[in-house]
């Protein structure tokens, strides 16, 4: 691993980066959702929506959903396994992790398992679940290609990884527009609501050090998927790239 890496537009310390991101998501934890509602005038519920659709999970499968903070997924993961499936939920922040049980308690939700883990480091056994989702999350990860190859190694044979998240989109005047959202209106607003424009400012950063979808799919295949495609939703502001593991 290098010994620097990039937290926003900044270099830091390769072994700095896990703390500097777990800063960043216990001081808006408790605003998540209403943020993500807010700076995506809800769209984000419409991506997820997508990423569901295009799971095809089933009655009894085995899901993970990493970086699961809030529960969105996992809740709509559960609807589909049933009661004889798993879905676990599943995040590197303990205090992300307390909001999504909160969260699920709170609509009534029960059968979800609850994990805090590291994306590099999966405790699983190889060929354990049918489905792995990330959404908005692998950006935040120090070492990407790592966590796609143990993505990879607790899939099953025919079992599919989900990553939905913030990607390039090709259009010049909405990139124009989208700059000057990100970097004028959505730190500001993070100000305003979550009194934390410093984590908006990193947001509207690391969404810009993310590979493109192009970059992604050819990480995703590197780290053994067999097939990898992926569909830009919102003019490719936002990506989901689908591996399967034959």
């Amino acid at each position: 691993m290098k010994n620097t890496t990039h937290f926003g537009f900044k270099k830091v310390a390769t072994n700095d980066k896990q703390s500097l991101v777990r800063n960043v998501f216990n001081s808006v934890a408790s605003k998540y959702d209403l943020m993500n509602d807010i700076l995506s005038f809800g769209a984000h519920r419409l991506w997820k929506h997508y990423t569901i659709a295009s799971s095809n999970v089933k009655i009894g499968n085995k899901v993970l959903d990493i970086a699961g903070g809030t529960g969105d997924l996992a809740i709509e993961f559960r609807k589909k396994v049933g009661d004889n499936g798993q879905v676990i939920l599943s995040d590197i922040n303990a205090i992300m992790l307390n909001e999504g049980r909160k969260n699920l308690t709170n609509k009534g939700i029960i059968g979800i398992e609850f994990v805090q883990l590291n994306a590099q480091y999966l405790p699983f056994n190889s060929n354990t679940f049918d489905c792995i989702s990330i959404a908005f999350g692998l950006r935040n990860v120090t070492d990407k290609d790592q966590a796609l190859k143990e993505m990879y190694r607790i899939l099953k044979p025919g079992g599919c990884l989900l990553i939905l998240e913030f990607s390039t989109t090709d259009s010049a005047l909405l990139k124009k527009f989208y700059d000057f959202y990100s970097f004028n209106i959505m730190p500001k607003l993070g100000s305003i609501i979550a009194d934390n424009e410093a984590s908006y400012q990193y947001l509207a950063e690391s969404i810009r050090k993310h590979p493109n979808q192009e970059d992604l799919k050819s990480m995703v295949l590197d780290a053994g998927f067999d097939f990898c495609e992926y569909n830009n939703l919102s003019y490719g502001i936002v990506a989901l790239h689908k591996g399967v593991k034959i």
